[in-house]
């Protein structure tokens, strides 16, 4: 035992009292990325993931970026807009998907899924109730990482891709509204909005996020009488606080719905979940209950939709009737202005590839952003989205479980 007198104490491991090396942080390597935007296949898409300015900055910090050609011009973007700006322009779909990563809106296609290769990264909308279960085996077996675009989360965990593009949707179902509701075909003639003297028009939004609350200022703005419905009462005291004004709202109660449906001209149907698909809300029987020409726009019919009548429709055969009630269910509903929309998307797109870049590639940012993780529903070639799983009985794997298996 050491003699306290002595003046010196013994510490077991007192070598780490002794002058140590500092460990510095290696610094991270930036990735130099090729990024490929195809065209669009799909004839009802409109849209392009990355527009000429975004590209420029993307080529000013050393990416490569191939267009295939004409892949703007639904938005009205010239392959020279691109050109001038440094990006290759590429004749052939097949040349695009040789790039480490794949750009577009609308979902993958069969056909395009062919041209994959393991390792590569595909980014785009996924609306996985349009799918099969083939689709997924399929993509699965490309070893891909496959990240969709409506699953993003930014740093306050808002799906941010989502909410921009949804604000153009809350916006535009209105407009659209009000385009069928005068129409004497599919509508009444009735003027969205109303005049001193008669009454205006009624419009019911079933969800108060950020469609709900983008479609209540836009009818709100054109004089309509709205009402909105949200089980979450602190949804509805945001939209009203948002709004600065005193509408009506209301929780989901079957009766109070019902009766509401009965006096509405429009409805919107703005309900959105992170858990798979939308839950039906306005049953068939409600539906029948409803004014002759009345509309119903299911902006949430990229998730199954929340009317029982309502099916997929497309923006060159956008509407169909059902007990004297038209029904638009375009689930891409922004592509209706796809300069407005495109600028939304590369507003993101064009970040995040920067992100990616600095970070040394998608692997090494998904390690560290939990954001762009949660958009992730395939990881080299192994599901991670639960919901999908789910949906269609496939085995599915925790990304961060994958995630930390991968870094040692």
């Amino acid at each position: 035992m050491d003699n306290p007198q002595s003046g010196y104490i013994k510490f077991s491991g007192s070598e780490s009292f002794l002058p140590q090396e500092e460990m510095l942080e290696v610094a991270r390597s930036k990735a130099k990325l090729t990024i490929g935007v195809p065209r669009e296949l799909d004839p009802n898409e409109n849209r392009v993931s990355l527009v000429p300015e975004a590209v420029a900055l993307l080529i000013a910090n050393g990416h490569r970026v191939l267009i295939e050609n004409q892949a703007g011009k639904s938005a009205h973007f010239e392959n020279t807009e691109y050109s001038e700006v440094g990006a290759e322009i590429v004749y052939s779909h097949e040349e695009v998907f040789k790039a480490d990563i794949i750009c577009k809106v609308s979902p993958f296609s069969c056909e395009e899924i062919e041209m994959m290769t393991p390792k590569q990264t595909i980014i785009s909308t996924l609306h996985f109730t349009s799918q099969n279960e083939g689709y997924f085996r399929k993509l699965i077996s490309k070893k891909v990482t496959a990240i969709a675009l409506e699953y993003i989360k930014d740093k306050t965990k808002t799906f941010t891709i989502l909410r921009s593009i949804s604000e153009i949707a809350g916006n535009t179902s209105v407009l659209i509204a009000g385009e069928y509701l005068s129409n004497t075909q599919y509508g009444k003639g009735i003027m969205f909005g109303g005049l001193s003297g008669i009454t205006p028009t009624e419009v019911v939004i079933i969800g108060a996020g950020t469609v709900g609350e983008s479609a209540a200022r836009a009818a709100m703005g054109l004089g309509a009488y709205v009402k909105v419905f949200d089980n979450s009462i602190y949804k509805l005291r945001r939209l009203q606080n948002n709004l600065n004004e005193r509408i009506f709202t209301s929780i989901i109660h079957p009766k109070v719905l019902t009766k509401a449906l009965r006096t509405a001209h429009v409805v919107i149907g703005a309900v959105h979940t992170s858990k798979g698909r939308t839950p039906v809300i306005v049953t068939e029987e409600m539906i029948r209950e409803m004014k002759q020409g009345s509309v119903i726009i299911d902006v949430s019919i990229d998730q199954g939709g929340c009317v029982e009548t309502s099916h997929p429709t497309t923006h060159s055969n956008p509407v169909f009737q059902k007990h004297g009630v038209t029904h638009y269910c375009v689930p891409n509903i922004s592509s209706k202005v796809p300069h407005t929309a495109s600028y939304a998307l590369s507003n993101y797109f064009g970040p995040m590839l920067l992100s990616i870049g600095e970070s040394g590639g998608v692997s090494d940012m998904l390690k560290t952003d939990y954001g762009l993780r949660n958009g992730v529903y395939l990881y080299n070639g192994i599901l991670t989205n639960k919901y999908v799983g789910e949906y269609f009985n496939l085995p599915s794997q925790d990304i961060d479980l994958l995630i930390a298996a991968f870094m040692h």
